[in-house]
């Protein structure tokens, strides 16, 4: 599987963003895909996770503010981003996971596979 993440860029605070994860070489029918992001000088933390059925869980963090989602027929896996903050700023990275359990989904050890990337830039 090759996870290609896209859409980040500079936006003002309160401003709204779309990133994507396009998969190929496996469609997204078991496990998990999640959002996970990198601030300078910090650890990769759990932004969400969208679980093959449907089902959605966010960080505290973003919930009511971004929004996962999924398009089978693309493959494809969005996160809808709204009333940005400075704070938001960061590499957002996206993963896959086939084989984890739910109680595992905020660890970056349970996936499997990885995008490259894409920066977020909030300005205040």
């Amino acid at each position: 599987v090759q996870l290609q993440a896209s859409g980040g860029g500079l936006v003002q605070a309160g401003g709204s963003l779309r990133l994507s994860c396009a998969a190929s070489g496996r469609k997204f029918n078991s496990g998990y895909v999640a959002w996970f992001r990198q601030a300078p000088g910090r650890e990769r933390e759990f932004v969400t996770a969208i679980k093959w059925s449907g089902h959605t869980y966010y960080a505290d963090s973003v919930k009511d503010r971004f929004t996962i989602s999924r398009d089978n027929a693309k493959n494809t896996v969005y996160l809808q981003m709204g009333g940005l903050q400075v704070e938001d700023t960061a590499i957002y990275y996206c993963a896959a996971g086939l084989h984890l359990i739910q109680s595992s989904i905020r660890n970056t050890g349970s996936y499997d596979y990885w995008g490259q990337g894409t920066l977020v830039t909030v300005s205040s």
